[in-house]
């Protein structure tokens, strides 16, 4: 009969009331969408991409990189991984039962010169602390520990003892441990993808941060241009003022164009030194000014853009999706633990040891020791506890559930507006191109004219401020096509480096976790 208890153990371990995962069927259309505002797209699948091959420019890679050794996000992430994983470690020895090991000596004397030996006996368990009696080869237990053993002797005052005992081992019958187990084993890779998802997040706003101090220094430039321009306007109609060819008004307006060249001059050099904080931040360490770009045109061709003819399945590997599907498969197995938890629990304690008046005898046949003692729990009246369990976590894998869709969902709408954007930013770009031609050249024209003495200072003055508006709106557009390109590369996800960098180990999607359990 004994030889049957572990083979049958085995066979009721494999039983799992965890109820079979199926991927919910895709909440979003299987193409993305296409019109006037897409790109004309091939059915190409999407190539395994690098923050190195997006972000061409040397320095902005530096960057990247400088910031995954340093940033504290990543640090908060990497310390929440091994949290994770060191949760997922203390669930899963609760599969194997826990062996503790105690030696034990003790003496007692009397005054009539015989002597009396009792040895407390000691257990540890789900019940409490056995202890050991003061009569001759006898002892009892705290609930889930052993008995003592006791020795007297008329001659020895001296008591040894050597125990190995297995503790309240529960025999996982329906599975609840292992079911407890697989939930963390989830929520460990949930908390890994958390952490992609912060370092792609991290990236993308080095990346948006890097273009907009470079679009800052264009704008500075325009300024600092305009401003200059504005001062030769000021010199030009004080001395045709002197003169008594341009009226007082001229000479004001002039100076109104200088006031606001310099005060935006003034705020473009507080924008230049925040974006510079923001960097600092997010790389997590001083930067080297060298790194950044002289201006958005440089900074522009830099970033690359992404092609973007893919099934919409590709959402499936963002981080924020992966994370969502770990939390629901982690519900879905609390879900089996829950269930199990109406069943009986079997526990078994045993206890092998030694024990002898003489240390040179402990280890003989007739000290030798040992006991089993299976216990079997079953709870009978507990107000629906059970049962309301079950259909809590039911409810929590439902909310999960319709969490995972709306993260689809949602990365499905951010990388429909980032093809949005992208079919249409090249045409606005080219049309604020011709813009600024042309309010370039209408300046030109008219302050040659007003030199000339055949139009009114005022016709220049609306030109040179249509001309000054046009180079600030080019700049900006600029910076909308390069944070465009970022947020596409950012919304589709799936960086390779990121996924095996140096802050995180390499993650596991939940078509391949199966294997790691």
């Amino acid at each position: 009969m004994k030889r049957l208890t572990i083979p049958l153990a085995a066979l009721l371990a494999g039983c799992s009331m965890t109820p079979a995962y199926e991927r919910p069927t895709a909440v979003v259309p299987p193409s993305w969408p296409v019109g006037d505002a897409y790109l004309r797209q091939s059915e190409a699948s999407l190539p395994s991409l690098t923050f190195e091959q997006v972000f061409t420019a040397p320095g902005l890679r530096t960057l990247v990189q400088q910031a995954l050794a340093n940033n504290r996000d990543l640090r908060i992430a990497a310390a929440n991984i091994r949290a994770a994983r060191a949760q997922y470690r203390i669930q899963r020895a609760d599969l194997l039962p826990q062996v503790d090991a105690s030696a034990r000596y003790s003496y007692r004397g009397t005054g009539d010169g015989a002597s009396t030996i009792a040895v407390p006996g000691t257990g540890t368990g789900g019940g409490g602390t056995g202890t050991g009696t003061g009569q001759p080869g006898t002892g009892t237990g705290g609930t889930g520990g052993t008995g003592g053993t006791v020795v007297t002797s008329g001659r020895s005052p001296s008591s040894f003892s050597l125990d190995l005992g297995a503790t309240a081992f529960e025999l996982d019958l329906f599975g609840r441990i292992r079911s407890l187990t697989e939930a963390e084993q989830n929520r460990y890779f949930s908390t890994e993808a958390g952490a992609r998802a912060t370092r792609l997040t991290l990236v993308g706003d080095i990346a948006e941060a890097w273009a907009t101090y470079g679009a800052d220094r264009s704008l500075m430039a325009v300024a600092e241009a305009t401003a200059a321009s504005a001062r030769r306007s000021v010199t030009l109609t004080r001395a045709r003022l002197q003169g008594g060819i341009a009226p007082r008004t001229d000479v004001r307006q002039a100076e109104q164009i200088l006031a606001t060249a310099e005060s935006d001059l003034a705020e473009q050099r507080t924008q230049l030194a925040q974006d510079i904080n923001a960097l600092q931040l997010l790389v997590g360490a001083p930067i080297d000014p060298r790194l950044l770009p002289a201006s958005i045109d440089v900074a522009l061709p830099t970033i690359a853009n992404l092609p973007a003819g893919i099934d919409s399945s590709i959402l499936l590997r963002r981080p924020d999706v992966v994370q969502a599907e770990y939390e629901l498969l982690a519900a879905n197995a609390d879900i089996g633990a829950a269930r199990a938890a109406l069943f009986p629990r079997l526990s078994l304690t045993g206890l092998v040891g030694f024990a002898s008046d003489a240390l040179r005898t402990l280890f003989t046949g007739g000290a030798f020791n040992y006991s089993v003692a299976p216990s079997l729990s079953y709870p009978i009246f507990r107000a629906g506890a059970g049962r309301a369990g079950v259909e809590f976590s039911k409810a929590q894998r439902d909310a999960l559930l319709a969490t995972y869709e709306r993260t689809i969902q949602s990365a499905f709408r951010d990388v429909a507006d980032a093809l949005a954007r992208q079919g249409t930013i090249a045409d606005q770009t080219r049309a604020e191109q011709a813009n600024l031609v042309a309010a370039q050249d209408t300046f030109r024209l008219t302050e040659a004219r007003y030199r000339g003495g055949i139009d009114t200072f005022l016709t220049s003055l609306d030109a040179q401020r249509s001309y000054y508006s046009a180079q600030r709106r080019l700049v900006a557009t600029q910076l909308v096509a390069a944070t465009n390109r970022v947020t596409l590369y950012r919304s589709l996800g799936g960086d390779s480096l990121l996924e095996a960098g140096p802050n995180g180990p390499v993650p596991v999607t939940p078509a391949t976790s199966a294997q790691m359990r």
